[in-house]
């Protein structure tokens, strides 16, 4: 095996364990409907310092539902009814945080849910950070065809 094989085999290997370690940035909308006198709940895995931003929007005869946020060491930060309604926040500690939509009304209510997590490795975004790693790998990779190179 040449060097650059060599090489090249080394890089695939450091890029493929790069995404499997690395989460990535997940957007979801999704829409569903919470009948009276039910209880609906979506769980979000979250890891230390992950940015989210929720947003939340109630379709129905009142347009109000109970809307609360179950952390993963059971403390509930509870929100009252809502219609619309958006939040941000910065996780604390890893696990599932649960966002549990409760309808004490009569009539069945339309919710659309938007939240967006945004991970962040050693204090910076995500894709910034995997933005450094390729401009290094490529400046790396750059400057071994240069040294490798015949000299003249």
């Amino acid at each position: 095996m040449t060097s650059y094989t060599k090489t090249l085999a080394y890089s695939l290997i450091i890029a493929i364990a790069f995404f499997i370690l690395i989460r990535s940035a997940q957007a979801t909308v999704s829409t569903f409907t919470v009948g009276s006198g039910k209880i609906v709940t979506q769980p979000l895995n979250l890891a230390v310092e992950d940015h989210v931003v929720i947003k939340v929007t109630v379709v129905g005869q009142s347009d109000s539902l109970g809307f609360s946020i179950i952390c993963p060491n059971g403390t509930v930060r509870d929100f009252g009814k809502i219609g619309y309604f958006s939040f941000s926040f910065v996780c604390t500690e890893d696990g599932d945080y649960i966002l549990r939509f409760s309808n004490l009304e009569s009539s069945e209510k339309l919710v659309t849910l938007n939240y967006e997590i945004q991970h962040y490795i050693f204090g910076i975004p995500q894709m910034l950070f995997l933005v450094i790693i390729i401009v290094v790998v490529c400046a790396a990779a750059i400057a071994v065809f240069i040294f490798m190179g015949k000299p003249r």
